[in-house]
């Protein structure tokens, strides 16, 4: 038998600014339910949310919440400023004094001192401090909006954990897919202003979204072949009574309006990446590169090699250094110690993640455009401003909407097509995944597969990373960063073996000291190149840079419209020698590469 819900929604209408938000949207929620709530950006998710928390009231519809239950709500941006500290604000959460004990626990469970004062809260401190309140409160039924923005991976981790502990109704609107897979039970999903659902976990949504859809257009297409028939017999039918006439008329009318009524599924994002040219194949080397701050290391005796095509994901809980090894990485920061060296030819676009780069007082068109009119210079061509703004899903009215009145899964939009309007073939990505609805992250997926360049990616989105990265560079504390092959789960399969084979190495330590024959002490290898290799180290560099810019040369002269045309011998001779410029440059890069793994063995091989 069914329970009864705790919170229930029906027919919920409401109108934003002349336009239909939500057009009979129905929520029901039992106690134990885990209800995952998904839907586009800009679908209404957060504003329904509201209404079922009291935030907001409907145009119409009933909101029915069982009498003496406690009901906790999770905004997007939690405000904590009446509070000085995050113990005061957790204490206030709890209603009976006696639990008060709860509100320590669950603070130093997500990694705070409850001494913090609120008004310096990072936007990460803020949340796990707002997530504190809401489970202190031990609450019937407990209402999450995007939960795990700006928390790392441990902390996620916790907080699945957590919720799955609990016995009360959970209504949950994220992102991240690995959450929503290990904690529905039930998905809402809110398409066109009006909601569906789905009575099994979100790892069958995506089926049976492709399904309602299809669905959708058999029926729509049934409606156009119905209207053909009608109109047809109106124009060439035999004269009949016109009783009969009348009504079939009518019937026509309706059917008329009732595919006037229809509602299109919504477009698709379109993504598109501008290439800036092939870069060098060695991308960034660092070498050495120790940075602390202060007494604490944040990187210590990091070697790494980004090569062209790679797509790295640093990965560590908050205040590891994700964000200091990116910019180190990128050239942005210097190293205490050590060397960064970045390939020739890098056209780099950076995606922040606290979305520094957007003004609130500017429009949207003005971002996109820099002032400049109503064209936006997308690669080396120039587009209205209105058709680019449509490939990112933005209606036309709001080309004069300030940024400051966009939703954050739109102002993540706007982030990309600032971002993939520039020329690059190094992507810079700081949390691109804060804000963004599901199929958003498809699309960023596919594009970030097909992209020619380089992608240097932090997030914390476990799923994300799976499919987009080839190897992850994972902190394991005090300033050490080690990377694996693969995405996050591959990462983990490989902590896991390694800590069992590190438990086995401890176990056997006598047994192999016993059993082992004790070996004649081996000569010293050389520890250093030979001259000829050392003098060709030092000194490719400065070749591979002079090869780059005769290219750059040949390619900006190649590049006239009317080169061909005016000179075709000539055209063909600088593609000839352009090509051996080339050529000679990914040899020179190889020989490069080779001495200086060479160098490192020797200089490993002693210690």
């Amino acid at each position: 038998m069914a329970l009864p819900p705790l919170l229930h929604l029906q027919d919920i209408t409401l109108t934003l600014g002349g336009r239909p938000l939500l057009a009979g949207g129905s929520l029901a929620v039992a106690r134990g339910e885990r209800v995952c709530l998904v839907g586009r950006n800009g679908s209404g998710k957060s504003t329904f949310l509201k209404i079922a928390a009291g935030v907001i009231q409907p145009d119409s519809g009933s909101v029915f919440v069982q009498p003496g239950i406690k009901l906790r709500y999770l905004p997007q941006e939690p405000d904590l400023s009446q509070y000085a500290t995050t113990l005061d604000y957790v204490q206030s959460c709890i209603d009976e004094p006696e639990n008060e004990w709860r509100a320590n626990a669950l603070l130093d469970a997500l990694g705070l001192t409850g001494l913090e004062q609120t008004n310096h809260l990072s936007g990460g401190e803020a949340r796990r401090c707002a997530i504190a309140g809401v489970l202190a409160a031990a609450p019937d039924v407990l209402l999450l909006d995007e939960p795990t923005n700006h928390l790392d991976m441990p902390t996620i981790e916790w907080l699945e954990k957590e919720l799955l502990s609990l016995n009360c109704g959970m209504v949950i609107i994220s992102h991240d897919r690995r959450l929503l897979s290990t904690l529905s039970r039930a998905v809402v999903w809110l398409d066109r202003g009006t909601t569906r659902r789905l009575d099994q976990g979100f790892e069958r949504f995506e089926e049976w979204r492709e399904e309602v859809l299809e669905q959708e257009e058999r029926d729509a297409h049934k409606l156009d072949r119905q209207i053909a028939r009608e109109e047809d017999w109106m124009r060439y039918g035999v004269t009949a009574r016109r009783k009969r006439n009348v009504r079939r008329v009518a019937e026509l009318g309706s059917l008329r309006q009732a595919r006037r009524e229809t509602v299109k599924a919504p477009g698709t994002v379109t993504l598109q990446a501008q290439s800036a040219g092939t870069s060098s194949k060695l991308v960034a080397v660092a070498e050495h590169v120790n940075k602390a701050w202060g007494t604490r290391p944040i990187v210590k005796d990091l070697d790494l090699r980004l090569l062209r095509g790679d797509r790295l994901a640093i990965v560590g809980a908050n205040g590891a250094g994700k964000t200091t090894l990116l910019q180190l990485l990128t050239g942005k920061d210097m190293p205490d110690s050590g060397t960064v060296t970045l390939g020739p030819s890098l056209a780099m676009v950076s995606l922040d993640q606290q979305r520094q780069s957007l003004t609130p007082d500017k429009t949207l068109a003005d971002t996109l455009t820099g002032g400049g009119g109503d064209m936006v210079q997308v690669g080396e061509e120039k587009r209205h401003i209105i058709g680019y703004m449509k490939d990112f899903l933005f209606r036309p009215e709001q080309a004069r909407t300030p940024v400051s009145a966009l939703s954050g899964g739109e102002r993540g939009r706007l982030m990309l097509a600032c971002a993939l309007a520039r020329p690059s073939n190094l992507l810079v990505l700081d949390e691109p995944t804060n804000d963004l609805d599901l199929e958003t992250l498809d699309l960023l997926q596919d594009m970030l597969a097909s992209y020619d360049g380089t992608v240097l990616l932090v997030s914390h989105d476990r799923d994300f990373l799976d499919r987009v990265a080839t190897s992850v560079l994972a902190t394991h504390g005090n300033g050490v960063w080690v990377e694996y092959a693969g995405g996050y789960s591959d990462m983990v399969a490989q902590k896991a073996a390694g800590s069992s084979m590190e438990e086995m190495g401890q176990d056997n330590k006598e047994v192999v000291a016993i059993t082992q024959p004790r070996s004649e002490p081996k000569p010293t290898p050389t520890k250093k190149l030979s001259y000829k290799d050392q003098f060709a180290l030092d000194n490719l560099p400065a070749e591979m840079a002079k090869l780059e810019e005769k290219a750059k040369i040949l390619r900006d002269k190649l590049s006239h419209p009317e080169f061909y045309i005016k000179d075709p011998k000539g055209f063909a001779k600088y593609t000839a020698e352009l090509e051996k410029l080339e050529t000679d440059l990914a040899h020179a890069e190889e020989r490069w590469l080779e001495l200086e793994m060479k160098r490192e063995v020797l200089a490993n091989t002693g210690k």
